[in-house]
């Protein structure tokens, strides 16, 4: 039945072509805040799309070049206290204590003391759009470190270094009051009472703030262009020369380093890239949660956002989009709705277990995801298409893959 529908629907997007579609999708989008409101449903949307650009970045890790990553929470982390950095007075001594701002808004520029007079604030504040690039560029960096050991890991090996990367940044937020793997006097996270506040976002020519709590449209906004910008590139990317070499490794590690694809360069970019989008949602979630704290970086979290692609459909950018949007609406709503049954316990305390048990079920029915890439659902379902059949299809689901995303 589930297929019919899907065939169904295929059948009513080809009534225009997918720019259209696409189109209409980002106005509905943008008109969005106007039916949400102002209450807990934009504030989960806005988190949601943070989420959303997580996931589009692991997905090229494993979606695309087929790499297990289970430390992604580590980026997430790295791109929030680069905003933490960047964006706060958590280092006083600056400019001696006047500290740097670059393009800020007057609440971070100036405090107004008793008398009347302002006051520059001490610290580092440069313009949030600034910073969403350089935690690009420094979680890139790091998801090089991480990519070079890993080379030639496969399987359960990979999963165990990732994982394990994942579990040390955090630990090195938390233990690094007294500088930097114990060097120097500089605190660069204020241990577990984390870095907060932490600046509010402005367009780069005004010293206005976008936002609000009283009006979280703009941040609505904003979070909205960076999901754009992120799937833009990621749909470049797939189609690009880069993109395909993910896929041949994907499909065939040894056979793509047999036909020339290089597979230091191609891993090393996959995890490079998908680190970089971590850190530009850590950075803006940073900034939007007014607050950077160890205790958000938890490894379920890496969990949570791989749970997105398996769910959502592995490799496919919509369906991928999908798992994220279904699985934190499910976390932020679903879970709490549980507690009016009577089952004996708190399903929110116990939520990777309710996550793991869904996984669980999308792996016995439809293990291709909700909606699976066309090469993906071709590999689980190749034992019921035989023949020239088989060859038909692979060649239709590879040009859906193309040109319907």
């Amino acid at each position: 039945m589930l297929d019919a529908s899907r065939r169904q629907f295929n059948q009513m997007t080809r009534l225009l072509p997918p720019s259209v579609w696409m189109a209409i999708g980002l106005l509905l989008a943008i008109l969005f805040p106007y039916v949400a409101g102002t209450g807990s449903l934009l504030d989960a949307s806005i988190q949601t799309l943070a989420y959303v650009i997580m996931a589009l970045g692991l997905n090229i890790v494993v979606g695309f070049a087929g790499l297990l990553d289970l430390g992604y929470v580590a980026f997430y982390a790295i791109g929030a206290f680069v905003i933490g950095w960047f964006g706060s007075q958590q280092f006083p001594d600056v400019n001696g204590g006047k500290g740097i701002h670059i393009l800020s808004s007057d609440r971070a520029t100036f405090q107004l003391k008793l008398n009347g007079t302002h006051a520059e604030i001490p610290g580092i504040h440069i313009n949030f759009f600034i910073v969403a690039f350089i935690a690009m560029g420094i979680t890139a960096v790091w998801g090089i470190l991480l990519g070079a050991p890993t080379l030639r890991l496969r399987g359960d090996y990979l999963a165990i270094v990732t994982l394990a990367f994942g579990e040390i940044v955090p630990r090195i937020f938390e233990n690094s009051t007294s500088g930097l793997f114990g060097i120097g006097t500089t605190d660069f996270s204020n241990g577990r009472q984390g870095i907060t506040p932490i600046d509010t976002i402005n367009l780069p020519w005004s010293k206005d703030l976008v936002y609000s709590d009283f009006n979280l449209k703009p941040a609505y906004w904003v979070a909205l262009a960076m999901v754009v910008f992120t799937i833009f590139v990621n749909r470049r990317l797939r189609d690009s020369r880069l993109g395909r070499a993910w896929i041949a490794v994907r499909e065939d590690e040894v056979a793509a380093a047999s036909m020339g694809v290089n597979l230091v360069r191609t891993k090393l970019w996959a995890y490079a890239i998908g680190a970089a989008f971590g850190g530009f949602a850590g950075a803006f979630l940073g900034s939007y949660n007014n607050t950077v704290n160890v205790d958000q970086f938890e490894f379920g979290f890496s969990v949570f956002v791989l749970a997105m692609i398996i769910i959502g459909g592995m490799g496919n950018i919509w369906g991928v989009i999908v798992g994220a949007v279904a699985l934190s609406m499910l976390n932020r709503y679903g879970l709490p709705e549980l507690n009016q049954l009577p089952i004996g316990f708190d399903p929110t305390s116990v939520s990777y277990g309710v996550f793991g048990f869904f996984l669980l079920i999308m792996m016995v029915l439809r293990p291709e995801g909700l909606i699976p890439s066309g090469r993906r659902k071709l590999e689980l379902h190749e034992g019921e298409i035989e023949g020239e059949e088989a060859e038909m299809v692979g060649d239709m689901a590879q040009m859906y893959e193309v040109h319907s995303e």
